[in-house]
């Protein structure tokens, strides 16, 4: 399963990074706000490269806008995988990439905690982060369901409904035995 998770979710994690950029140039195209280079100053200060004033080098946004795109898209294909799919499941995932994000930004001091935010620039990047949440999930779930449901859903199969006190499957049937 994490073999299949980390390549899955590498490849969901840049789709979502991918879409969620085109709609930030689309968005800033309609706002005409310019370029963030939040994410160069954080792998800049990460990684103890030199910081320079003004806009960032573009390798350095990409690499950090990406490579951190693909690499949570691993957890979310890790949810896939074991059966936590759907819109929940990505709404789930969008705060999980939101607190990324403001782990690295304030942990550096890049960025400051969003309830200092402008709200209407908070609004754009809860939006923009939805958009990678949910394209990410919608290709991590349909890579994961390739290979049928996960654990949790033949758990929750075993049983249909809200039920309380419903005990584990047996390891057997877990994955599909």
């Amino acid at each position: 399963m994490i073999k299949r998770a980390l390549w899955q979710g590498l490849l969901a994690g840049t789709a979502g990074g991918v879409v969620m950029t085109l709609g930030e140039k689309i968005e800033q195209a309609v706002t005409g706000r310019p370029d963030s280079h939040v994410p160069a100053r954080v792998l800049q200060r990460l990684t103890g490269l030199p910081e320079r004033p003004g806009p960032q080098p573009l390798p350095v946004n990409c690499a950090m806008h990406y490579g951190q795109a693909a690499l949570l898209g691993v957890l979310r294909s890790v949810m896939a995988q074991a059966g936590l799919r759907g819109p929940l499941a990505s709404a789930k995932f969008a705060v999980v990439r939101l607190t990324n994000d403001q782990i690295l930004e304030n942990a550096t001091g890049v960025g400051a905690p969003p309830q200092t935010w402008p709200r209407k620039e908070l609004v754009v990047d809860l939006l923009h982060k939805a958009v990678y949440a949910f394209v990410t999930g919608a290709v991590a779930d349909a890579l994961a369901a390739r290979g049928g449901p996960g654990p949790g859903q033949r758990h929750a199969a075993a049983r249909p409904g809200r039920h309380a006190h419903v005990g584990p499957l047996p390891r057997r049937h877990a994955y599909g035995g």
